[in-house]
């Protein structure tokens, strides 16, 4: 099944489910396909059933009867007949649609999207299909029908397969579709010649697929154009993107009242990433954090970060850079940006920009650069240091300096049966001058009080390059890595 040119990367999303809708294995087979909204599900699955010859529903937020009387005209259109159509239950309804596949020469898509609606008006669905889908029934012995589940409310999905629950063990596929990268976003945005207006733009509106739709279909004319984009753009009361970052806390479907979650991501926001931080910025005791942790958790807004010396310290990072810049500059400012004000609010909210969106941004991407792009070598792995593992932030107590410094990465390497091993350490800072050789001085300082007289690499990150003296200096040392822009988008 061959990927249609309009739907942009997702090679391995298309491969995993051609593989799973063309599988010459015989009987009807189940997947999920779920993720956040606007992550183009719909888009990708619409192009599967095209491709597929198969049969695609996306169902409404209305009535249990509506939607089956939708399903029933949509059935008639795609078998083509020539009499009424109609359902009188949802078990003779799912029945008709996984016999699309009984006489098939060869396996057929059926889509099923916003499964979640349906299950709002009937909650026996899966129960139904578990029945259906018996072992030694008609589907599961002869029939060639590939029903794809797909919805946007992630812990209705994630429960379909979850403990006792009637599909639990049923499943040929389950996948997760997230965001595009960091590197897939700039080529999305055709900003990818540009690294430095690339991160700035990932920092403020991630990976979604439908933002750029959202934003009127073009990003920012160049870097120097990007603070008017943002203001004519993100900051519009007009614009789509506006309020973006509270329907994203209203869609999950989890969450009723808003006002803790808001509260977490605030204090998150402003950098108070612990546990006791986050409780003490909203008032409440750290045992009232762990539903709005879960559920933010869960819904991939929020992702938690164990330290990478100390297994019980763990802080939490925004993953979602509109929820970010939502709470940071957004909803501080929402008065303001109503009477159409965003060029002064933007200007006045310059450095909390850099501080607390840009430069965490970047810290972020340099560890997902360790994480996925890195070469081996880069970053000290072989088969006697082991095989790259987690890459995570720490702390280290400086008695020299009588103070704590922050380590902004920390690559571990993994070897079977043996302890994990610190492969290298790293800093990534945002700052307007090229790095100079005093960084490389702090990283050696840094290492010295990890791991004194060790072969660990040193990673230095630069947004602005890095002064001549220090390129001369790390050339002629195998235990440095210089890592600017360009490298980080492009090179390992």
């Amino acid at each position: 099944m061959i990927k249609p040119g309009d739907v942009f990367n997702r090679e391995r999303e298309w491969t995993a489910l051609a593989d799973f809708v063309s599988s010459p294995r015989p009987g009807a087979a189940i997947g999920l396909v779920y993720g956040r909204r606007r992550q183009g599900k719909t888009y990708l699955l619409q192009a599967l059933a095209e491709v597929g010859e198969g049969f695609y529903f996306a169902a409404l937020r209305q009535s249990s009867e509506q939607n089956m009387r939708r399903l029933a005209d949509a059935y008639r259109d795609f078998t083509g007949s020539r009499a009424r159509v109609s359902f009188a239950t949802w078990e003779e309804a799912l029945e008709a649609l996984l016999a699309l596949g009984a006489e098939a020469a060869s396996p057929v898509p059926v889509v099923l999207d916003e499964f979640p609606y349906l299950l709002g008006g009937a909650p026996h669905l899966p129960s139904l299909l578990q029945a259906l889908l018996s072992p030694r029934g008609p589907a599961s012995v002869g029939w060639r029908t590939r029903l794809i589940l797909c919805g946007s409310a992630l812990s209705t999905m994630r429960g379909l397969l979850a403990g006792t629950a009637p599909l639990r063990g049923r499943a040929g596929l389950e996948l997760v579709l997230h965001a595009f990268g960091y590197r897939d976003a700039a080529a999305y945005w055709g900003v990818d010649d540009d690294p430095d207006l690339a991160l700035r733009l990932h920092a403020l509106v991630g990976g979604t697929p439908a933002y750029l739709d959202m934003c009127g279909g073009t990003g920012p004319a160049s870097g120097a154009d990007l603070d008017a984009w943002a203001v004519r753009t993100l900051l519009n009361p007009a614009s789509a993107m506006f309020r973006e970052g509270h329907v994203l806390l209203a869609e999950e479907d989890a969450n009723v009242d808003t006002a803790p979650y808001l509260g977490v991501l605030a204090a998150v926001s402003q950098g108070r990433t612990r546990r006791g931080e986050i409780a003490a910025a909203i008032g409440r005791p750290e045992s009232a954090l762990a539903h709005p942790l879960a559920v933010l958790t869960q819904a991939r807004l929020v992702a938690p970060l164990v330290d990478a010396l100390r297994q019980r310290r763990t802080t939490f990072h925004v993953v979602e850079p509109v929820l970010r810049l939502h709470q940071l500059v957004v909803l501080p400012h929402e008065e303001r940006l109503s009477r159409h004000h965003a060029a002064g609010v933007w200007a006045a909210v310059e450095d909390t920009v850099a501080a607390r969106i840009y430069g965490p941004h970047f810290e972020h991407l340099a560890r997902t650069w360790c994480a996925e792009h890195a070469s081996a070598s880069t970053l000290g792995a072989s088969t006697l240091t082991g095989t790259p593992g987690r890459v995570a932030p720490t702390e280290l107590g400086c008695r020299e300096h009588r103070s704590t410094h922050e380590v902004d990465i920390v690559v571990t390497g993994v070897r079977p049966q043996e302890r994990d091993r610190i492969l290298a350490i790293g800093e990534a800072k945002w700052r307007s001058r090229p790095s100079d050789v005093d960084q490389l001085e702090r990283l050696e300082h840094l290492r010295d009080l990890l791991a004194p007289g060790s072969d660990v690499k040193l990673l230095l990150f630069s947004r602005t390059g890095f002064r001549a003296r220090l390129k001369v200096a790390a050339a002629g040392r195998s235990d440095v890595e210089l890592v600017d822009l360009h490298r980080l988008y492009t090179g390992d």
